[in-house]
């Protein structure tokens, strides 16, 4: 599996992948997460633009995956409710996982390639994402609290430190 920037050239497969994931949601009890449109065609493309959109491609080059990841602050992760962040450390986020549903291990290749490019990371998912919620217990995640993002609906809120004994020294 080879993980690579977005170019504005995918975006059309990327988009796919993303119509793919909300149907997989919705089959699976979570029609409310990605709605309206959302994730729109100008967002990822602006992603693109930022270099924060990735994709994974498979052993014969085609694309079979995509995620937003940033390193640095995300507004929406200032405030915690019911709990709190492991650390206030710098972190990287994790947003948007989606794939083509060709090919297995995609969202766990997406975690395990943040995970080598930083030790501190903060995903979150929506409550009826319950294939999210268990992926990220599987990857080590704990769930922190919950937190609004922008349009005033709330997620789950998870946070991974790669390496915990490493950080007490």
């Amino acid at each position: 599996m080879n993980i690579r920037q977005t170019r504005q050239e995918d975006l059309a497969e990327v988009m796919a992948m993303y119509d793919y994931a909300r149907r997989f949601m919705q089959e699976h009890g979570n029609g409310n997460q990605w709605i309206n449109g959302y994730p729109s065609e100008e967002l990822i493309s602006n992603e693109i633009k930022a270099s924060h959109s990735f994709v994974c491609e498979n052993e014969q080059g085609e694309l079979v995956g995509t995620f937003c990841y940033i390193e640095g602050i995300d507004p929406t992760y200032l405030k915690i409710y019911e709990g709190e962040w492991l650390n206030d450390e710098p972190y990287a986020v994790i947003h948007r996982m989606a794939s083509n549903g060709k090919q297995k291990g995609i969202s766990s290749a997406c975690l395990e390639w943040a995970f080598a490019h930083c030790d501190n990371i903060r995903i979150d998912t929506h409550r009826d994402n319950i294939v999210m919620q268990n992926l990220l217990k599987k990857h080590g995640f704990k769930r922190c609290g919950i937190i609004y993002i922008a349009n005033g609906t709330e997620r789950i809120a998870f946070h991974k430190i790669v390496n915990p004994t490493n950080k007490e020294s």
